[in-house]
C-alpha cells in the first residue's frame, strides 16, 4: 500500500483563509486520487479540521505511514517544532502507525514563478525595471526563517529584473510594512508593489493590504500597488507533490547550519535544544483550547 498524503497546515480564524485551504486541498485531493494515492489534510490549530482527524481518517483505511508535508513558505517554530510534534502525539495515540516529515514549500522556483505572476497582475512586465517590491513575510522569533524570507526577496529580485525588492515583515521581525516601504520609496522607485509573502488569505495578510494603504496616503505621489497572495493553485499542487515525494523517498535536503534549534546564535541561547511541545487544536479529542505556552523544536522528518 503507497504511504499516504498529510498535508498540515497552521490554521486561521479568517474563514476566507481556512475556506481556500480547503478547496487547495479538494484540488490537491483529485490529483493524489489520479495516482492512486490516499491524501488527507488538517490544521495544528484554530481551524477544522484537526490533524488527529486527518490521520484518523487515513489510518481508517488501513494506512500505518505518512508521508506528511507542512503546507508552511518557510522552515519557523511551525514547520519545525510545532507542527512535528503534533505528528509525533499521533503516533502516540495510534501505536504502530509513522511518518516522514518533508520540507517546508520554499523557497522554490514555483514559488517565485507565483509571485512573478501576482505581481505581474499589477503592474506589467515591461514596466518592472523601474518598479520596486516589497516583499512582506509573517516574520519570526527565528533568525534562519527570517533570512529565507530575505533570500526569496533576492531572488525575485535577480530574476525578474526589478529595480529593488526590499523584505518587511508583518509581525516578530523588522523592518514592519511600513519600514520597507520607505525603503522603496527612498530608492526613488517610479511605483511599488507589495506583494504578501502568503500562501492563503488571513488574520496578517489582510493586515498587511491594511498597512501598506495607510502608508500610501502619506506618499500619494508614489503608486502603489498591492499583489494577491500565491493561492490555490495547479502549480502549488505541484509543489506539494514534489515534497511528498521527497520525503517519501528520503531525498530531503534541509539545510540545518543557521538553525537557532540546533545552532548556538547569539541572543537565540535560549532556542538551543528546545523540545518539541504540540499546540492544542480546539476539535482535538483531548479539549484543552488554545494553549500557547510552548517551546519549538526541531525534526528531520
Amino acid at each position: 500500500m503507497t504511504e499516504p498524503l498529510l498535508v498540515v497546515g497552521h490554521g486561521t480564524v479568517d474563514e476566507r483563509g481556512v475556506a481556500q485551504f480547503h478547496a487547495f486541498l479538494e484540488r490537491l485531493k483529485a490529483r493524489m486520487s489520479a495516482a492512486g494515492v490516499d491524501s488527507s489534510g488538517g490544521f495544528i490549530e484554530l481551524s477544522a479540521p484537526a490533524v488527529t482527524e486527518a490521520w484518523t481518517e487515513l489510518t481508517d483505511k488501513g494506512h500505518r505511514r505518512m508521508a506528511a508535508v507542512p503546507l508552511v513558505l518557510v522552515a519557523a517554530g511551525h514547520g519545525k517544532g510545532d507542527i512535528p510534534a503534533a505528528l509525533e502525539r499521533e503516533v502516540r495515540r495510534h501505536p504502530g502507525t509513522s511518518f516522514v516529515f518533508g520540507r517546508p514549500l520554499g523557497p522554490h522556483p514555483i514559488l517565485l514563478e507565483l509571485l512573478a505572476e501576482r505581481i505581474a497582475e499589477q503592474v506589467p512586465r515591461d514596466e518592472w525595471a523601474d518598479t520596486a517590491v516589497v516583499l512582506v513575510g509573517r516574520g519570526s522569533t527565528d533568525p534562519d526563517a527570517n533570512a529565507e524570507v530575505c533570500k526569496v526577496s533576492r531572488l525575485l529580485q535577480e530574476t525578474c529584473g526589478f529595480e529593488t525588492v526590499e523584505t518587511a515583515f508583518i509581525s516578530l521581525a523588522s523592518p514592519d510594512v511600513p519600514g520597507g516601504l520607505d525603503r522603496a520609496r527612498k530608492l526613488g522607485a517610479k511605483r511599488v508593489v507589495v506583494a504578501p509573502y502568503f500562501l492563503f488569505d488571513g488574520v496578517l495578510p489582510q493586515r498587511v493590504v491594511t498597512q501598506a494603504r495607510e502608508w500610501a496616503q502619506t506618499a500619494p505621489e508614489l503608486p502603489l500597488h498591492v499583489a494577491g497572495y500565491l493561492g490555490d493553485c495547479d502549480a502549488l499542487v505541484d509543489l506539494v507533490v514534489e515534497r511528498y515525494h521527497e520525503a517519501l523517498h528520503g531525498d530531503i535536503r534541509m539545510n540545518c547550519d543557521t538553525c537557532a534549534y540546533r545552532v548556538l546564535l547569539p541572543g537565540f541561547e535560549d532556542k538551543l535544544g528546545a523540545p518539541q511541545t504540540p499546540h492544542h487544536h480546539p476539535d482535538d479529542p483531548t479539549g484543552h483550547g488554545h494553549a500557547h505556552g510552548h517551546a519549538h523544536g526541531h525534526s528531520n522528518g
